[in-house]
């Protein structure tokens, strides 16, 4: 009995825990953006108590300035301008440009990395997993193979950070009505949180026979 009680405390309090944690950490990072001020700036020092989230607030009115700096012509070219000198610093130019072609192709609103979930055959037939749909791999590579190709990433659990990039035929792959945030709560929970009801008939239907 007192095991049950147990586990039903720990299943209350262990959500809660992790993602009051989660909240720390974003706001404790953030707030060092608050360093950038000079000393007698900062709300320390203006209030004489500290301000926890101050930080967040100043680094999401940074970025809505950045991006209003951005959409004007004037804006444009200054930070085309910085990007260009960016560019011709060796090392922080390898850097700098591969952050910024992933960041442009994650969040263009024309682009369509990460945007759909499939299901594939990995690590061998027989034995399926979701995967996000992240482009092509380009014209270069379809030449050699001699077949059109599509790149999925398929990440591992608990950690999506990391997974495998893999290229293969369209046909390979089965599309599946599930969210990216679906997907993504399934590899990061090993499993235990399921798609929705009409994400899981979507999958029972693409996987019967004559399906695909």
């Amino acid at each position: 009995m007192l095991r049950k009680y147990f586990i039903a405390g720990l299943l209350i309090w262990l959500p809660l825990a992790a993602t009051l944690w989660v909240l720390d950490f974003i706001v404790s990072t953030m707030d060092r953006t608050l360093l950038l001020l000079p000393q007698g700036w900062r709300p320390d020092a203006l209030f004489g108590v500290h301000i926890p989230g101050f930080g967040l607030v100043l680094s999401v009115t940074v970025l809505l300035l950045t991006g209003m700096l951005a959409a004007n012509f004037l804006g444009a070219q200054l930070l085309r301008g910085w990007e260009t000198l960016l560019t011709r610093i060796p090392i922080v130019r390898s850097i700098y440009s591969s952050v910024k072609q992933v960041s442009d192709t994650l969040f263009s609103q024309k682009g369509q990395s990460f945007r759909k979930v499939v299901l594939i055959e990995f690590p061998q037939r027989g034995q399926w997993t979701m995967g996000f749909v992240v482009g092509a791999p380009g014209a270069q590579i379809e030449a050699r193979t001699g077949v059109t190709l599509v790149t999925v990433y398929v990440p591992t659990a608990p950690n999506p950070t990391s997974g495998y990039v893999l290229m293969v035929p369209p046909e390979e792959l089965r599309e599946i009505d599930v969210s990216v945030d679906d997907a993504f709560k399934f590899h990061v929970s090993l499993g235990v949180v399921v798609p929705s009801a009409r994400a899981q008939r979507a999958a029972l239907t693409s996987e019967s026979p004559g399906a695909g």
